[in-house]
């Protein structure tokens, strides 16, 4: 038998993704692997899967048979793999969430929510590390994953990469930075940055774009929740650096504006932070890959690792 559940999953990716670039990101594969992989279930069937070029991708009767195919098989194909790991690692235990990551709430609660499901004798509770260390007490057992965009080396913890995204720096319509199309370092010298009450240290847009440009601004205000600092945004009270996703419906709507930061843009991952003692749990591998699936089903512009 030729056809593979590597097949469908590559297909329905590729429908997810509308390009072989993205696809391949998310599959962990290069682009092209993939490619010779969809040439080689052409060359099987004799016919091309999807019109070449198309924009948004168009599917042939070829593949949308097989894209069929893979909406009935890849589900219960999870289903299975998700009972099988209950069977063999058991089905109770604990997880208690802390996020670094503070503007993760839209992708992570539709995760918990799906996994509750999955998983309903698991323990699970949520907090956000302003007031205190999660790494820290990730580390003493006090919570069982960290969302986190800032790997460290520690003994015991391993980071799992979920997805890319890049920051975009957050203007005001009538902001002069409006006039830029990137924006540099020096840019933000007269700006008043506002930020999540965190250090700096923990912070992208201060580790990674301010602080190697011996750049500072003019002044910084925080804000706990994402939807008051965008408020100071759009009435002028400051600037802000945040994940592309988390600008989407801000954006869509005229409220502010949006500009790269640096010549390549500012780039991050976000990591879950586990003890390695736990990553054969059961119940924390799937979370992980719900963790991940769910990322990529509701956030725009984000990218495999």
């Amino acid at each position: 038998m030729f056809l593979e559940i590597r097949h469908l999953k590559t297909l329905s990716t590729l429908r997810e993704c509308g390009n072989l670039a993205k696809a391949a990101l998310r599959l962990h594969q290069t682009q092209s692997a993939l490619s010779h992989q969809v040439k080689a279930i052409e060359h099987y069937y004799e016919a091309p899967l999807f019109i070449r070029k198309s924009k948004p991708l168009q599917f042939t009767p070829l593949g949308l048979r097989l894209l069929s195919l893979a909406d009935e098989i890849l589900p219960r194909i999870n289903t299975a793999e998700r009972e099988l790991r209950q069977l063999a690692g058991g089905s109770q235990g604990r997880l208690h969430v802390a996020m670094e990551c503070h503007s993760c709430f839209e992708w992570l609660m539709p995760t918990m929510d799906i996994y509750r499901n999955e998983w309903p004798e698991v323990e699970m509770d949520i907090s956000v590390g302003f007031a205190f260390e999660p790494l820290a007490a990730l580390t003493r057992g006090q919570v069982d994953l960290v969302v986190t965009s800032d790997p460290q080396d520690l003994q015991g913890v391993h980071f799992e990469p979920l997805f890319g995204y890049q920051a975009l720096l957050a203007l005001d319509k009538n902001n002069p930075l409006n006039k830029e199309k990137r924006i540099k370092a020096e840019h933000l010298s007269d700006q008043t940055l506002i930020t999540y009450p965190v250090e700096t240290a923990r912070l992208d847009i201060y580790r990674d774009f301010l602080n190697p440009a011996q750049v500072a601004p003019e002044g910084r205000r925080t804000a706990e929740l994402t939807a008051m600092i965008m408020q100071l945004v759009a009435s002028g009270r400051g600037v802000a650096a945040l994940p592309n996703w988390v600008l989407t419906d801000y954006l869509d709507k005229g409220y502010v504006t949006a500009r790269p930061l640096g010549e390549n843009g500012l780039w991050g991952t976000v990591y879950a932070a586990v003890r390695k003692s736990d990553l054969e749990l059961a119940y924390m591998s799937a979370f992980l890959q719900d963790a991940q699936q769910t990322a990529f089903k509701v956030l725009k512009d984000i990218k495999g690792v």
